[in-house]
């Protein structure tokens, strides 16, 4: 019912219709001789408003268009004020013409002098002038909420697929060296899969919406941080340190792990006394700075079934989606040392 009213509501004819109906009642009520209306009445009333609706459609159907449209503000004052002129020289050959050809049962006496009807020509391009700017602008607010929607449709199914590229990456690299521990009866096995359940439980039920608790994003990266020890054990360095107060901060889901993921990668298969990840992650009231930085080495052949195609480019989409012109992400590749540094703007 709501949309069939909205349909209508939008409709020119019924538009028109209403606008007209509406026009010829109040003038009707204006002209009459008498609170008893008579035929008179009516027909004085409609041969009044033959000049009003020659007026009227010339103002919205070529000068808006042709020249207000077009920004010809000059012609178009030129063209309001030709046109009142030929309502008003209209209305008088109406009344002193036309009535007794249309209607020759009648006599009019026209009670109206020039000045008169230009104020009733006047109002009534005016009124049209506002009704069709309004109209315009209700078009315009709709195709432009239409557009938002669609954007926001769009940056959702862009935003799924890019973490969809995620969960299935992370799930079959994981099950891929669980199965590689299974194989040799490897102690480590029972906390692999118990990190494995918990990070799978956050991808799962967690990370659906635009935005999650930071606690809960350094949990996922604490898992992901004790999965990547039980797997390396003590080839590495590992420091996690998180600075600043974590109340009620909502961050994008997944978006510091692609940088820890790369880092454990690069940061092993070397020698003991260089081989390290140290990640920083430095909060304040609306900036949340994360630094990683690992060693650069030859990666492991834990890790070399896993595929990298998806990480700083998918990040690097994300950001842009979540924190459009409110973010950083700055790579350094030195010679044996590899930083990137992320900065969020919260507000």
């Amino acid at each position: 019912m709501t949309k069939l009213l909205e349909k209508l509501f939008w409709n020119k004819l019924v538009q028109h219709s209403l606008f007209w109906t509406l026009s010829f009642v109040v003038l009707l009520n204006m002209f009459a001789y008498s609170d008893d209306l008579a035929a008179v009445d009516f027909i004085y009333t409609f041969l009044f408003h033959l000049s009003l609706i020659i007026v009227v459609y010339l103002n919205i159907r070529l000068w808006i268009p042709i020249f207000l449209q077009r920004r010809s503000y000059l012609l178009y004052v030129i063209a309001l004020s030709l046109t009142a002129s030929i309502g008003v020289l209209f209305n008088n050959f109406t009344f002193n013409y036309l009535a007794d050809i249309v209607f020759p049962g009648y006599y009019f006496i026209e009670s109206y002098g020039f000045y008169d009807i230009l104020k009733f020509v006047v109002v009534y391009l005016a009124l049209s002038s506002l009704l069709k700017f309004s109209k315009s602008w209700f078009k315009q607010i709709e195709t432009e909420q239409k557009l938002d929607k669609l954007a926001k449709e769009k940056q959702g199914a862009e935003m799924g697929a890019l973490k969809s590229q995620i969960n299935p990456h992370f799930l079959f690299n994981n099950l891929n060296n669980l199965y590689s521990l299974s194989l040799d009866n490897d102690k480590r096995a029972p906390g692999f899969i118990l990190r494995i359940s918990e990070m799978m439980r956050y991808l799962l039920y967690e990370t659906n919406s635009n935005s999650v608790l930071l606690e809960k994003e350094i949990d996922h990266l604490d898992n992901f941080i004790n999965l990547q020890k039980l797997k390396v054990e003590d080839q590495l360095e590992v420091k996690f340190e998180v600075i600043g107060n974590l109340d009620n901060i909502k961050v994008a889901p997944l978006l510091f792990l692609p940088l820890v993921e790369n880092a454990f990668k690069h940061g092993v298969k070397v020698d003991h006394d260089i081989a390290f990840v140290k990640i920083l992650m430095e909060v304040s009231e609306d900036i949340i700075a994360f630094n990683v930085e690992n060693n650069k080495g030859e990666i492991d052949e834990m890790f070399k079934n896993e595929n990298s195609g998806f990480g700083l480019d998918n990040l690097r989409k994300r950001l842009e989606l979540s924190y459009p012109s409110k973010h950083q992400l700055k790579v350094m590749d030195g010679v044996n040392r590899f930083t990137v540094f992320m900065k969020l703007e919260l507000s």
